[in-house]
């Protein structure tokens, strides 16, 4: 429905592209838990100076990849729904990887990868892991707004701090894509130039983390040329082979 996957997509820029933003929070049971955030350079063509959480467009590549544990149900259902069904599995590779990118830090189990790894994933595989996606929780989708420099049909994943490989505040092997890394309070985030689908981000998952439950649908925000809709993705089961 909100764009296409493949090559042509990385060719035209103003193509709808599907993406993946990760949602770190650290000290999720304290009073005051943190995300992990970073700022985008004033060049950058999507977002300039923003502070934004890691993240960024699916690769066609990631298609390839093998996801060595799922995410769980229901999410899987609510990331089939509305178009996703051949790209769910993907979109959950592309999390990994634009985390590991832009922080550093490692969402994965050990393991060995097959055959040969591809360019942008050699990294990630020589410090002997492979993609899990079970500690992540798909929360909330955007699409961006007609008339922006870049669109995009993003995804947000929450993941707990401390389901990530290593040091948390470690960013020596993150790329320079993002700046000022940095684990922030919930209480000060909006201290903050912060785009304003975060802010609405951010007031989903800080309800959900104040309630300690699992959400019963994940918040779909769809602009598009005729209206903007807050609708809610629930998701319905695959049906079954005969």
């Amino acid at each position: 429905m909100t764009g296409t996957t493949g090559p042509e997509q990385s060719r035209d820029k103003t193509a709808i592209r599907d993406a993946a933003t990760v949602i770190a929070v650290r000290d999720r049971d304290s009073c005051d838990p943190r995300v992990l955030m970073g700022q985008r350079g004033a060049q950058a063509a999507f977002m300039p100076n923003k502070f934004v959480f890691p993240g960024g467009a699916m690769d066609a590549g990631d298609l390839d990849i093998a996801l060595h544990a799922d995410i769980a149900q229901p999410c899987r259902d609510r990331l089939r729904a509305e178009g996703g069904d051949r790209i769910w599995q993907a979109l959950c590779i592309a999390a990994v990887r634009e985390l590991w990118e832009e922080t550093g830090l490692i969402l994965g189990r050990p393991g060995h990868w097959p055959g040969t790894v591809p360019a942008d994933w050699q990294s990630y595989a020589a410090a002997g892991h492979v993609p899990d996606a079970s500690a992540l929780t798909f929360v909330f989708r955007a699409l961006t707004p007609p008339g922006r420099p870049r669109r995009f049909d993003a995804r947000f994943f929450l993941l707990e701090a401390e389901s990530l490989v290593g040091d948390l505040d470690d960013f020596s092997r993150a790329s320079d894509e993002l700046s000022h890394l940095q684990w922030v309070p919930l209480s000060q985030v909006r201290r903050f130039d912060l785009p304003f689908i975060t802010e609405v981000v951010l007031a989903e998952v800080s309800a959900t983390l104040r309630s300690g439950k699992s959400p019963e649908s994940t918040p779909f925000f769809r602009n598009d040329d005729e209206e903007s809709l807050f609708l809610r993705l629930h998701g319905r089961p695959m049906p079954q082979a005969d």
